[in-house]
């Protein structure tokens, strides 16, 4: 085999680090010691890897996946994210899965 030089190494390895990091999220989906998820997080921190856990924020559709609503009498709440039941990954400025989160929802007036 004859060693991937310039823009072929560069692409190899890219697809290499992507395979990897998806490796990686299907171990801390799956890991049941805390240290391994500790462990897990802080190899994605060193590499530019960030996890995403938007509590509080706005509810945007492009940035995130509703499992669901919980609802509230507050309005100030209306749309905001509740909770994140899976957490979302970005590697640098690459969405690789959207966090997945519950959003309050105003009640209907009776």
């Amino acid at each position: 085999m004859t060693p991937a030089t310039g823009t072929d190494a560069l692409s190899l390895a890219l697809s290499e680090r992507s395979a990897l990091i998806e490796l990686c999220l299907y171990a801390l989906d799956r890991a049941k010691s805390p240290g391994v998820v500790e462990r897990l997080a802080e190899g994605f921190d060193h590499v530019g890897v960030v996890s995403l856990r938007p509590d509080g924020e706005r509810f945007d559709p492009a940035l995130h996946e509703a499992a669901g609503t919980v609802p509230t009498d507050d309005p100030e709440l209306d749309g905001l994210i509740a909770a994140t039941e899976t957490l979302g990954f970005v590697d640098r400025d690459r969405l690789l899965r959207p966090p997945v989160v519950l959003v309050h929802q105003l009640r209907a007036a009776p």
